[in-house]
C-alpha cells in the first residue's frame, strides 16, 4: 500500500521487491511491466533499472489512453478487488495487511481462464510455494472465500 500515488512511491515498491527478490527473480516474474500514462509512471528508467546497482531489470511499455483492456488479466483483479472495495470506499483505513487477505482471497478464487485452476495454485506451479511465501501470500480455502466489503470492515 502506498502513501502517496507518485513516481518515488511506485520506485519504491520496485525496489522493496528487487531487494525481497533478488534481481534475477525479479527479472524473471517482471521482464516486462505495463503501466498506464499515470504520474506514477513518469520515471521509466528509474523503474527499468535498479537503483542501488544500475542493472536493467525489466522494461516498461505504456497502454494507450483509455485503452484499459489492453491490460486484460489486471482488469479482471480490478474487478475483483471492486467486489471488496466498491466504489466509492473510502481507503483511508486501509493497511497493507487488509490487502494482502484481499488479495489472498482473490488470488485463491479460480478461473476459467486458468482451467479452472486459481492464481495461487497456477503461480505454485510455475515459481514455486516458498517464492509464494516470500510475498506473503497464502491460499484460502475455497468455502472461506469472501469476495465482499464485509471481508475487510472498512
Amino acid at each position: 500500500l502506498r502513501e502517496t500515488n507518485d513516481s518515488e512511491s511506485v520506485l519504491v515498491v520496485f525496489d522493496m521487491l528487487n531487494e525481497l527478490l533478488g534481481i534475477d527473480t525479479f527479472k524473471k516474474l517482471f521482464p516486462v511491466l505495463l503501466g498506464d500514462n499515470g504520474s506514477e509512471f513518469s520515471n521509466p528508467k528509474a523503474i527499468e533499472y535498479n537503483r542501488k546497482s544500475g542493472e536493467k531489470r525489466t522494461d516498461l511499455f505504456y497502454c494507450d489512453p483509455y485503452a484499459s483492456y489492453q491490460k486484460g488479466s489486471a482488469e479482471k483483479n480490478h474487478e475483483e478487488i471492486r467486489k471488496v472495495l466498491p466504489k466509492g470506499t473510502s481507503f483511508d483505513n486501509l493497511k497493507q495487511n487488509g490487502i494482502n487477505i484481499m488479495m489472498n482471497h482473490i488470488n485463491s478464487y479460480s478461473r476459467p481462464v486458468l482451467n479452472d485452476k486459481t492464481p495461487y495454485d497456477t503461480f505454485k506451479f510455475m515459481f514455486g510455494e516458498n517464492l509464494l511465501k516470500k510475498l506473503g501470500s497464502t491460499l484460502v480455502p475455497a468455502n472461506e472465500i469472501c469476495l465482499k466489503p464485509s471481508l475487510l470492515k472498512i
